[in-house]
């Protein structure tokens, strides 16, 4: 009986294919993000199914169920990138959903137009009072972040502590001076989400869209970027190189509060309303997951935009999935503490390998 040749070639090159694939894996957050992400939309497709009269029908409704699941966690996702900046440079932020609380209110008082609406007061509607109001609320939400920014590095309050009581302060606030007002928002403001682009409204996708590739470019290509990277990495000696530490944590905080309120803007023209008991809740374990699952240290230094796309990409299909499967409600953020507790063995494993 004759012996068939082994094939060398072969063996080596799928000895060699894995090899490079465990590298990547363990070195490459990116990678290992963007697999995890591969995964999950092989899986979102499978349990969708295939019953459907063509293929036409099966790729609408495809495209109908992703177009569904990016428009609603466009804010999340917004916040995420800022949450990513704010890690980088070893830092945490708790309040980023009262954050939005506050910030989605002060739109509403501004805008309404009852008797109490403050533009109202003064004559103001129409694209002029919307022009203002997105200015004055993106204005208030960089000064919530600014003051969380400056408490952290002129009074020494460390981030954990900081924004856990600006959390607890801009909700308690917002409640007092909003129970029992009722607001109610012009309809043509709520074109800002929900323009329809064809059949589909995709605009809060578009601004996160936006948003992700200008903090893309700010992240690789500017000195901002790299001072952030130099702070979370090694806050002394980026002090030695001529670095304003200071400065740029209360620039990155103040870049939070911004984000935030782009997000709170768009929730308050997505529905037109906000529930200020809940709205924002469970908001920073969401952007904190999303950027650690994307390969963003916690313990500063290292942070990647687009991994945290990824990442958020990832929590939104394993909701959605979960949703999908029947999952109750209140089981699905154990499966999302279970995201970041494998990220975070994850990037040890990567340190001491």
């Amino acid at each position: 009986m004759e012996m068939k040749p082994v094939n060398n070639t072969s063996l080596k090159n799928n000895k060699n294919f894995f090899a490079w694939f465990k590298y990547k894996w363990s070195n490459e957050p990116l990678f290992s993000t963007a697999i995890a992400l591969i995964i999950m939309v092989i899986l979102q497709t499978l349990v969708l199914g295939f019953d459907y009269d063509s293929v036409g029908s099966w790729f609408q409704s495809w495209t109908n169920n992703w177009i569904n699941i990016l428009r609603n966690n466009a804010g999340i996702g917004i916040v995420a990138l800022g949450m990513t900046f704010v890690i980088m440079t070893g830092g945490i932020d708790l309040a980023v959903g009262s954050t939005l609380v506050a910030t989605g209110a002060f739109a509403m008082l501004l805008l309404d137009t009852g008797t109490r609406g403050l533009l109202g007061m003064v004559g103001m509607s129409g694209l002029p009072a919307f022009v203002v109001t997105v200015i004055l609320v993106l204005l208030f939400g960089y000064l919530l972040g600014s003051l969380i920014g400056v408490s952290i590095t002129k009074g020494k309050v460390p981030p954990f502590i900081a924004t856990l009581a600006a959390m607890m302060i801009f909700r308690s606030v917002t409640q007092h001076f909003t129970q029992g007002y009722n607001t109610t928002v012009p309809a043509e403001f709520l074109q800002i989400a929900s323009f329809r682009m064809g059949d589909y409204m995709i605009m809060p996708i578009i601004y996160w869209a936006i948003i992700a590739y200008i903090l893309y470019y700010v992240s690789k290509r500017t000195t901002f970027g790299r001072q952030i990277i130099a702070v979370g990495s090694n806050e002394r000696a980026a002090k030695l190189s001529g670095v304003n530490v200071e400065k740029v944590k209360v620039r990155v905080y103040a870049l939070m509060g911004l984000l935030v309120s782009i997000a709170a803007i768009i929730q308050v023209s997505r529905i037109g309303s906000m529930d200020f008991s809940n709205a924002g809740r469970g908001m920073e374990m969401d952007a904190i997951a999303a950027a650690v699952v994307g390969g963003t240290s916690m313990s500063g230094g290292r942070g990647f935009i687009l991994g945290t796309v990824y990442g958020m990409l990832i929590i939104a299909v394993m909701n959605n999935l979960l949703n999908l499967f029947g999952v109750p409600p209140f089981l699905r953020e154990a499966f999302k503490g279970l995201i970041v507790i494998a990220a975070v063995l994850l990037q040890k494993k990567e340190k001491t390998s």
